[in-house]
């Protein structure tokens, strides 16, 4: 199966690569090269990038919760402009989009704008998450594909699917190819938080989770390749 129009979502902390923070160009300038592959076939592709490789301060207690979500907020535009430009070194063009005014830096999100760049071609970069605190990325991530009618959330990540347990505790952990959201919230797996599981379930939102370190693994994925995890509506 080969989709049309995908929503990307990448984890700060992997565009760190060994690091663990700040940016590894080498990485990025790898992920964008997958990405410009996609594109080339006509893949339309929208990015949703975390903001972990800089802040993570929902563990903090000298940080007010709310403006420590701000702070997380901010990463995520840094990021997204940092592989926008890495992106476009790689031979694409891209707009970047926030829901709140970010100066000259970012454009001010709406569906309109976002399809009609996404239609011309361009990835469409989706920072600053919903706009307001107490909402992960992951939440982001499933309300920008419901607006964006994307055929699937591709989830790169650090471990290639979903498990019944955690694969690094036991070795002994079964992989699943296919899993519904039903099963995972009544199984209690935390592959995404609550709020974004039952959005993306409700909306009939497919995830596909599969590895960052499988070889050619973004382009696998965006032709809808068997390589990690499919959670079905």
């Amino acid at each position: 199966m080969r989709y049309k129009r995908v929503l990307l979502k990448l984890s700060g902390e992997a565009l760190a690569g060994e690091k663990k923070t700040g940016f590894d160009e080498a990485t990025c300038v790898k992920v964008g090269r997958q990405v410009k592959e996609l594109t080339d076939a006509g893949v339309q592709v929208a990015v949703v990038i975390g903001g972990g490789n800089f802040w993570r301060g929902r563990s903090s207690e000298t940080i007010d919760r709310i403006k420590a979500d701000h702070i997380g907020t901010l990463a995520t535009v840094m990021n997204c402009i940092y592989v926008s430009e890495i992106f476009r070194f790689c031979g694409m063009e891209t707009a970047v989009y926030t829901p709140f005014a970010c100066g000259s830096f970012t454009e001010l999100f709406t569906k309109d704008k976002a399809m009609e760049a996404l239609q011309a071609g361009k990835v469409v970069f989706l920072a600053g998450g919903t706009g307001h605190p107490l909402f992960s990325t992951d939440t982001a991530t499933a309300l920008r594909a419901i607006e964006l009618e994307t055929d699937v959330i591709l989830m790169a990540r650090a471990v290639d699917g979903v498990y019944d347990s955690d694969p690094k505790e036991n070795p002994a952990a079964k992989r699943f190819d296919t899993i519904s959201f039903e099963e995972v919230l009544s199984r209690r797996l935390k592959i995404l938080d609550m709020t974004a599981t039952v959005m993306c379930m409700e909306h009939k939102v497919p995830l596909f989770i599969f590895s960052l370190g499988e070889e050619n693994g973004i382009v696998k994925a965006g032709q809808g390749e068997p390589i990690g995890t499919i959670v079905t509506p």
